[in-house]
């Protein structure tokens, strides 16, 4: 019974080999549980068996998904559900994004549901985007962006465009374990995306209202058209590099230059040891060894997906800057904010203009709403609380400038309530070439913006842990850490002032001590703050085996010593990470070990 509900040839091989080859611990890993919603959506390796990435299951989360819309939507079979892929794929298991979102939209289609699936690979962003201009129900995304090369996943959308949160991933996980048994042959039917009449192809018309759309954050075209920089740009194997070519072209640039052996797609990502541009140069060689060649200024790094950007500038002294996300962060939010001044001079408008982060992203923008007189809010990790809240003040009449998360996820303005990595690679590019024509560079410009706002100094580490249970037990041991229900005080023999524990409610700072951020029991996430004015962080990653540690040093403006900002921020860090997680102990992986 089990294998019948295994059609694909290549999954149903693999549950037999197991079966005859004694694999049962693999089987009861694969069989015994099903992947539920983190910070990305569902995602996990691709492969047989219900907690992988496969035809099973993205035909049961596809039903489960209609019927949870089904009873959100009278008028779902008007609206419809815009359906998305990237170009990922896995040739043992016969699982590739394009036949998923082919899969997904033909059990909807089964049901009379209207579906509007890309003809082709497209960026993450553009699946929100669409649901908003096409007014859908709901949008879904077959991507495992900047992962490993062996996972995929299913990101939801919601009607106003933001990925799904709490409760509605959980309501919707509930739907899915309703409807396991595939309703018909017809589920599993690819040839419904050719021949249903209620299929439509949006990618030439959404394609084209988007680039319209990137006008708005083009403030210097004149600039732009005469810029003497050069710039490369690599899509990572994925989907970025014709969108990123369109964006620059939107903004007057002349192209950027695409790294040939990383311009088109390849699901293998050969030329990099891991597709994720946020582990910086080791994974940018081939861009910035171009670059080099080219006489080019600024490299641009699209991840997979093309939802995230890293960018790097040549220095004067013949080397690489790789500007970490925050670092990017402070300069963006700092060109957004000061092209919406020049266009709004009264002061009282700036009451109505908000940038955003993730909790556990840089304090700078804080330090800009708190001089500028502007406002700031954090979120929980993960872009669907920004989104959001991003839909949420614009329905309210409020301006979002910036918004942004640590993890080289940007934001300029709310074209679309995700991170989105073609347009901020071409906004990247005007402000580099509008301080070009200051003789300022990036790196220049970000040290006179924390001149400004008061240094920033920011490390992000993490170790590896796939034991659960181990993971359960370091953090019971921190919320417990000198007795029952009490916490460290001190960290390197600095005092810790406030702590919030967002996975019980608990926050020290306010007055009731309760969280003012919405309480998140999917995982553990710990925030210290020190007397020094260190802030520092401890949380599980959503979509990797990780405990992630992300601290900062936001110092006053003015006087502050770099150098002695960024010893004192590692001296804590590794007090944190070895006091309270104990890596030797719990054999913990580090990132280079």
């Amino acid at each position: 019974m089990l294998l019948l509900s295994f059609q694909n040839p290549w999954t149903r091989a693999q549950v037999e080999g197991l079966l005859g080859g004694g694999g049962l611990a693999e089987l009861r890993s694969r069989l015994c549980s099903r992947m539920s919603f983190g910070t990305a959506g569902l995602r996990a390796p691709m492969g047989a068996g219900f907690s992988r990435v496969n035809d099973l299951t993205v035909i049961q989360s596809t039903q489960g998904l209609y019927s949870y819309l089904c009873r959100c939507f009278p008028d779902l079979r008007v609206r419809g559900v815009v359906v998305g892929f990237d170009t990922r794929g896995q040739e043992e298991s016969g699982c590739s994004s394009q036949r998923l979102a082919t899969l997904t939209s033909a059990v909807l289609l089964s049901r009379n549901v209207p579906v509007h699936l890309f003809s082709s690979f497209v960026p993450t962003p553009y699946v929100p985007y669409t649901v908003k201009k096409l007014e859908a129900a709901a949008g879904v995304m077959i991507t495992a962006s900047h992962n490993p090369k062996e996972d995929n996943g299913y990101k939801v959308y919601w009607c106003n465009g933001a990925q799904i949160c709490s409760p509605r991933d959980k309501e919707i996980l509930w739907s899915i374990e309703q409807q396991l048994e595939p309703w018909s042959p017809s589920c599993w039917d690819e040839d419904l995306v050719k021949t249903s009449p209620l299929r439509t192809d949006p990618l030439v018309q959404i394609n084209s209202c988007y680039m319209d759309d990137l006008n708005a954050l083009c403030f210097h075209r004149g600039l732009n058209g005469i810029c003497p920089l050069k710039f490369v740009h690599s899509s990572f194997h994925g989907v970025g590099h014709a969108f990123v070519q369109q964006a620059f072209q939107t903004f007057g640039f002349a192209p950027p230059i695409p790294v040939p052996q990383q311009k088109d797609p390849d699901p293998d990502f050969p030329s990099v040891r891991c597709p994720n541009p946020e582990e910086g140069e080791s994974v940018l060689e081939l861009s910035l060894l171009l670059a080099e060649k080219e006489n080019a200024q600024i490299v641009l790094a699209t991840d997979p997906d093309a939802d995230r950007l890293a960018v790097a500038e040549k220095t004067a002294g013949c080397g690489w800057k790789v500007f970490s996300g925050n670092e990017l962060a402070a300069l963006l939010g700092w060109w957004m904010f000061w092209n919406w001044k020049e266009a709004h001079p009264v002061a009282a408008d700036s009451q109505k203009v908000y940038m955003l982060a993730t909790t556990v992203s840089s304090k700078i923008l804080q330090a800009f709403a708190r001089i500028e007189g502007i406002n700031f809010e954090e979120t929980l990790p993960g872009f669907k609380w920004i989104g959001n809240r991003i839909q949420e003040l614009t329905e309210a009449g409020n301006t979002v400038v910036f918004s942004f998360e640590e993890s080289i996820g940007f934001l300029c303005g709310s074209l679309v309530p995700e991170k989105d990595g073609v347009s901020s690679a071409a906004v990247v590019a005007e402000m580099a070439s509008y301080l070009h024509n200051k003789n300022l560079s990036l790196n220049q410009q970000l040290h006179n913006i924390y001149q400004t706002y008061g240094y920033h100094v920011s490390q992000t580490s993490y170790v590896i842990c796939s034991d659960p249970p181990t993971v359960q037990r370091i953090f019971s041991r921190i919320r417990n850490f000198d007795g029952d229900g009490s916490y460290p005080k001190s960290c390197g023999g600095v005092q810790i002032v406030h702590i919030r524990d967002v996975t019980t409610g608990y926050d020290s700072s306010q007055p009731d001590c309760r969280c003012v951020l919405p309480v998140s029991s999917s995982g553990h996430m710990i925030t210290f703050t020190l007397q020094n004015g260190v802030v520092a962080t401890l949380r599980t990653s959503g979509t990797e085996p990780k405990i992630k540690c992300y601290s900062e040093f936001c110092a006053a403006p003015g006087g502050s010593e770099l150098s002695v900002l960024g010893v004192e921020l590692k001296k804590i860090t590794a007090a944190l990470l070895d006091d309270f997680l104990e890596p030797d102990k719990n054999n913990l992986i580090g990132p280079n070990s």
